[in-house]
């Protein structure tokens, strides 16, 4: 546990707890308004709030690469810090490199390693795919020069596309390359990667997505060059990354139609087309709260964003739906079926989000 930096992009704390808030159980509050008011609209909004089986995209599938796109934007500025300090490259990798080690390591507690279930233990994980992304751009951000540096990001996405799409799944002859199982990543996943995969024929953190998963944190790391820039006004970083964001969103959409948008593969369209939304999302909360300093308002933000891997991993060894249980299941059991999926997932994150609050008010901040 670390002090509070006041230092920080407030937007970059407030933005990170707005993607965490859904994994706080946020999406349950959409899901039991539907089941409440059940109607066009929050049926629309409720079934955002879930991944989708394969290809396409719903709401729900941003969260993860928002939060590695988020992660990338911090890194030009602690890389800066460090610099101006004196601090040796040697050391700054070192660091990254323990970082990411510590992220994938994290991704192991995650899912559970200390019950010593190897054989049916799941090695892959989202912290190991932050880990594995984020430690590979910021080594390709501290030892590449910015136009090198901009021009990968293409590049990793067209020839992982060109690699998908020419390299499909030998044990199924003539299988679409883009399904679950002619896709080439899942064929990798049961050849390389240990124990227990998520979907049983391939794994959406496994081993090949790591690659285009670099180019999501680069785009972040663009965004923090952008707003880190002193010869630049705060407007017109703000206008650089909403064309930045509304271009990718179009490049996106336009490879979708012969690389469908997909999670589980990282598709580079899935790339580009969320790559666009979190720029745009981001410049949104810039010009808010930095640019225009409305901060009123952002403190639950604020406090889920701070401490963001310390509710994620804290959700595995504190039994919040329990606790809330004890607190609101009699007030829950007081009104209508249709008002207690609601009643239940308001509950659940209240609890939560008390338990940051005790944390933030401590000046307690989970740094990895």
């Amino acid at each position: 546990m670390e002090k509070k930096n006041n230092t920080r992009l407030e937007s970059l704390d407030v933005i990170r707890g707005f993607d965490m808030f859904f994994i706080m159980g946020g999406s349950g509050i959409f899901i039991g308004l539907y089941t409440l008011f059940p109607n066009a609209f929050t049926e629309v909004i409720a079934q955002q709030m879930d991944h989708v089986l394969w290809h396409g995209f719903a709401s729900f599938d941003m969260i993860f690469p928002l939060f590695l796109f988020i992660a990338g934007i911090s890194f030009p500025f602690s890389f800066a810090k460090k610099i101006a300090q004196g601090t040796a490259k040697k050391s700054i990798y070192l660091d990254v490199l323990r970082r990411g080690i510590i992220l994938v390591l994290l991704g192991f507690v995650y899912n559970g390693i200390l019950q010593f279930d190897f054989e049916n233990f799941r090695y892959a994980s989202v912290l190991g795919r932050i880990g594995f992304a984020w430690m590979f751009a910021s080594f390709i951000y501290i030892g590449v020069q910015k136009s090198i540096r901009i021009a990968l990001i293409p590049t990793i996405l067209v020839l992982y596309w060109l690699f998908v799409a020419f390299f499909p799944n030998p044990e199924i002859a003539g299988n679409d390359v883009f399904s679950m199982e002619g896709w080439i990543g899942g064929y990798i996943d049961r050849l390389f990667l240990p124990g227990r995969l998520y979907n049983i024929v391939h794994d959406p953190e496994g081993f090949l997505g790591i690659i285009p998963a670099i180019a999501t944190a680069l785009l972040g790391m663009t965004a923090g060059d952008i707003v880190k820039n002193i010869k630049i006004t705060p407007n017109q970083k703000t206008i650089y990354m909403s064309i930045l964001g509304i271009g990718l969103v179009a490049i996106g959409l336009l490879w979708s139609l012969f690389f469908p948008i997909n999670k589980h593969m990282w598709s580079s369209s899935f790339v580009c087309f969320v790559g666009g939304l979190s720029f745009l999302l981001f410049a949104l909360f810039y010009f808010v709260i930095d640019v225009k300093g409305k901060r009123s308002g952002t403190l639950f933000l604020k406090v889920i964003g701070m401490n963001s891997i310390s509710i994620y991993l804290a959700q595995c060894f504190i039994n919040f739906s329990d606790i809330s249980s004890f607190f609101f299941g009699g007030i829950q059991s007081m009104f209508p079926a249709s008002a207690q999926a609601l009643i239940s997932a308001l509950g659940y994150v209240f609890v939560c989000w008390i338990f940051l609050y005790f944390l933030y008010k401590k000046k307690m901040f989970l740094k990895v």
